[in-house]
């Protein structure tokens, strides 16, 4: 397990956040994945396209 959330573009779908917190966590990154769908769902889609997006951010600065 890391230190530090970093990306994980080798393991990642689209920017490699959910494959960079599931290292950062250590739980599954099919379970982050899962997370993420649901909170976008329930948000009405702004929250979770939100997050992701930060999260991808600020992993890359």
């Amino acid at each position: 397990m890391n230190n530090s959330f970093t990306l994980d573009r080798r393991n990642g779908k689209i920017m490699g956040v959910c494959a960079g917190l599931s290292n950062r966590t250590g739980l599954d990154v099919t379970l982050m994945r899962v997370a993420l769908v649901l909170l976008t769902l329930c948000a009405l889609g702004l929250v979770g396209v939100v997050a992701y997006l930060l999260a991808g951010w600020i992993a890359e600065g």
